[in-house]
């Protein structure tokens, strides 16, 4: 169950003393088709506007949080971490990688702001690897990491001893994934690495398997099938 709070923020935008609710589980909670988590008390052209709204938002972050919930389960016992992208529906960004978070997993960058990742297009227009992390630590802040997309061992280490903080192995096998990760760690043990591409979970366990530290995965957010929530009415 996710956005038990954001359903109630629907209603309180309509009638900020109206309804009154009541709920039986907590964020992040797991329930059985049929379970009743929330009971409202309140007048009728209140929970009648703000139904669709509440369901609407509910369903869409229960469903993010489900499919991560499956995500982090399926890399249980190793060091990988689940991690989401920038792949969001418009307008509803915070909401579903909160709902990530709420399912077990964390956030990759919210916005291009939150870090830098420089990726085969940016490698083409600066010229290289090299050149691309350069020119990303004169324009950023100390505190800002640098990540750069690499597909082979050639890249993988270009970025390393360009001083890249993290390196994302994109669309790679697992066994191709394992070979990398090793490499990496014989160049610089504190790197972090990263998978993506791709990411089922028939596939992610071998990945995190492999030894990244990291696994980005779109379908969380892009992919994510809303969880069936209903609204019923009773009187007297």
């Amino acid at each position: 169950i996710c956005g038990l709070e954001v359903a109630e923020a629907v209603f309180a935008h309509l009638d900020p003393e109206n309804p009154e609710i009541e709920t039986t589980y907590n964020e992040g909670d797991e329930v059985e088709a049929g379970t009743v988590f929330a009971t409202l008390k309140g007048y009728a052209d209140v929970l009648l506007t703000g139904e669709r709204v509440a369901l609407n938002l509910m369903q869409r972050m229960s469903g993010v949080a489900t499919l991560t919930r499956a995500y982090v389960k399926a890399v249980e016992g190793t060091n990988a971490t689940i991690v989401d992208t920038r792949k969001t529906t418009p307008g509803l960004r915070m909401l579903e990688k909160y709902a990530v978070t709420v399912g077990g997993g964390r956030n990759h960058r919210f916005g291009l702001d939150d870090g830098v990742l420089i990726k085969d297009n940016h490698i083409a227009l600066a010229g290289g690897i090299t050149r691309a992390v350069s020119a990303a630590k004169l324009k950023v802040g100390h505190l800002h990491k640098i990540e750069v997309e690499i597909s082979n061992w050639a890249q993988l280490r270009e970025a390393i001893e360009a001083g890249a903080d993290i390196v994302l192995l994109d669309n790679q096998t697992p066994e191709e994934a394992r070979k990398l990760v090793e490499m990496a760690r014989s160049l610089n043990p504190n790197v972090l690495l990263e998978a993506s591409g791709g990411m089922d979970l028939d596939r992610v366990r071998f990945f995190a398997e492999a030894g990244v530290d990291l696994i980005s995965v779109g379908r969380l957010t892009h992919s994510a099938r809303a969880l069936d929530i209903s609204f019923k009415i009773q009187t007297g």
